[in-house]
């Protein structure tokens, strides 16, 4: 019997695109705003950026054409840009967004302060003419509530004031006067990096000065940054600096209030730094909801570098894409490598295998801020500015139940009820003292009988807490710690990454159990024990620390079903 033979097909060449055809309106629209610009991997993000900017989203065309031009394939385009909340992705057969959004930020602050009636009552009024939708932190805490039209932060948001700047057309940010390049090096900026280059002050004793401050990085993790620089510095070459501005972590704002003020400050301490290690590149990762700030590093950043006070390695400014876990290092190194920002597993550290795989100095905003003023003045200085035994001094970001939240420069070690008291003119009238969120969404909350704890890198652990970014959230008797709680486990299922399943699942499960009126302990106990135990990254090692804090100084909340 004949066998019929089937025509063999023909393999695509190495490079040749598989799947959906490249039409030919959309690549001529890519690469018009591509330009000639490198086609590079690493630049994926920036990328579609470029695109979800002109067009409002990402269409299945313009995304077929961009993996065309990258010569990659089009499921690698697709996976990066659904992974990050700033991009829309519209389907075949699916309508685009509106051409507004409006966001409102319904983290803890802010839903505090009536975010959600505000999310109702916005959908009712302006529904039909643009798009609202909930929105995790913007980083402006301080005036909660916090709405966005476009890319207009709307401070203390009603739904006269969004109206208002939908009729008038302000859908672009406010810039905010900071200290400009002129004036930086006007009023001796910089000169202390000219003192690092020239020899004045050697690369030992800059490593030396940093260690004695004992200044450590203020994003959260606390490691010693002189150990760091050293560490980083005795790997071989090439070397690379990531510095982190993804400020993500709700009730944080710090790092967008010195950017916005005076930008060059931390650019001279990432200088400095750059220098003494001998880095080959610089990387400032910025999160994508600060608008203002990205206009203003555009603009020093280029006033910098056409006018350099000296030779420094090459700085680039890489927009994050709505990520909360690109706040963990390994996850911001695979983003700003053009990939989805997924922890990796560790060790190696990134100090040792960052990016390209090469030894890299991953360091937060405010840690590099100040890098100069201890350089300057010693590091006695800083180390003597700690109170209650510790030492160094913090920028608090401060929100909630307080007369004057905002960003309060104050000794390490200060307590919650001297740091209300002192610097945050004392409770709002009508409210008293109940409990504080000791770092942010992550920190766990104590309750006011704790509020004489020092607060500071290893003051916090002991209860169960720690300090993080130094992000307070402070609580009185007309809110629940319980509340808060649900409210920062929704926001670690909706910011997982997905990776691992004990946060994936886990945080996704107690989301379930802690919104009904009783909670069951038993089970919320266990899911947070693997939690804590299992997960690959702090993100899902945390996310339990409010929930543990609930049921254990705030037992009469779980009683009573509040």
């Amino acid at each position: 019997m004949a066998i019929a033979m089937q025509p063999k097909r023909r393999r695509k060449d190495r490079g040749q695109q598989r799947g959906r055809s490249v039409e030919p309106q959309a690549l001529s629209e890519v690469r018009a705003l591509l330009r000639d610009d490198p086609r590079r991997r690493d630049l994926m993000i920036e990328y579609l950026h470029r695109i979800q900017d002109k067009y409002g989203h990402l269409s299945a065309p313009h995304l077929t054409a961009l993996a065309r031009e990258l010569r990659l394939a089009t499921c690698e385009i697709y996976e990066v840009a659904t992974f990050y909340d700033s991009f829309d992705v519209v389907k075949e057969n699916e309508n685009p967004p509106l051409e507004i959004t409006v966001g409102v930020c319904d983290s803890i602050t802010c839903e505090m302060f009536g975010s959600d009636p505000l999310i109702d009552a916005l959908q009712q009024t302006v529904g039909d003419k643009v798009r609202v939708r909930r929105m995790p932190c913007l980083g402006r805490c301080a005036m909660a509530p916090v709405a966005v039209v476009g890319r207009k932060a709307v401070d203390y948001a009603d739904v006269d004031k969004v109206s208002q700047a939908l009729e008038l057309g302000e859908t672009t940010p406010q810039i905010p006067d900071c200290v400009d390049y002129q004036q930086y090096r006007e009023d001796g900026g910089y000169k202390t990096l000219l003192d690092v280059v020239a020899g004045r002050i050697s690369r030992e004793q800059v490593f030396k000065i940093m260690e004695d401050s004992n200044l450590r990085g203020l994003g959260g993790a606390g490691f010693p940054a002189g150990k760091k620089w050293r560490t980083v510095a005795d790997q071989p070459a090439p070397r690379y600096a990531a510095i982190n501005i993804d400020e993500s972590e709700p009730g944080t704002f710090k790092d967008r209030y010195f950017l916005e003020r005076d930008p060059h400050r931390f650019l001279e301490g990432a200088l400095i730094a750059a220098h003494v290690i001998g880095i080959k590149e610089v990387y400032f990762y910025l999160r994508d909801e600060y608008n203002a700030c990205r206009t203003i590093l555009e603009r020093e950043l280029a006033a910098l570098k056409a006018d350099p006070p000296c030779e420094f390695p090459p700085l680039f400014l890489r927009r994050g894409a709505g990520a909360y876990i690109c706040g963990e290092e390994s996850a911001m190194i695979e983003s700003i490598q053009g990939r989805r920002g997924m922890p990796r597993l560790r060790p190696p550290f990134v100090a040792i295998n960052g990016l390209w795989g090469r030894p890299t100095l991953e360091q937060n905003l405010e840690t590099l801020h100040w890098v100069r003023d201890i350089l300057e003045k010693g590091a006695e200085w800083f180390a003597e500015g700690g109170r209650h035994g510790r030492k160094g001094l913090r920028a608090f970001s401060v929100s909630g139940r307080v007369k004057k939240p905002g960003v309060h420069r104050a000794p390490a070690g200060i307590t919650m009820r001297e740091l209300i008291d002192e610097h945050c003119g004392g409770m709002l009238d009508g409210h008293e003292f109940y409990g504080y969120l000791t770092g942010g969404a992550s920190g766990g909350i104590l309750p006011a009988s704790l509020g004489d704890v020092p607060l500071d890198f290893d003051t916090l652990q002991e209860h169960g807490c720690f300090i993080g970014s130094a992000a307070m959230i402070v609580l009185s008797q007309h809110d629940t710690a319980k509340k808060a709680a649900l409210n920062t486990m929704r926001f670690f299922n909706h910011e997982s990454c997905g990776k691992c399943t004990p946060c994936r699942v886990g945080t996704a499960k107690s989301v379930g159990l802690m919104a009904q009126k009783n909670w069951d302990q038993e089970k919320l106990n266990d899911l947070a024990t693997v939690m804590i135990d299992a997960s690959i990254c702090g993100l899902g090692q945390a996310a339990p620390n409010n929930l543990n804090s609930v049921m254990k100084y705030f037992p009469e909340e779980l009683k009573n079903g509040s």
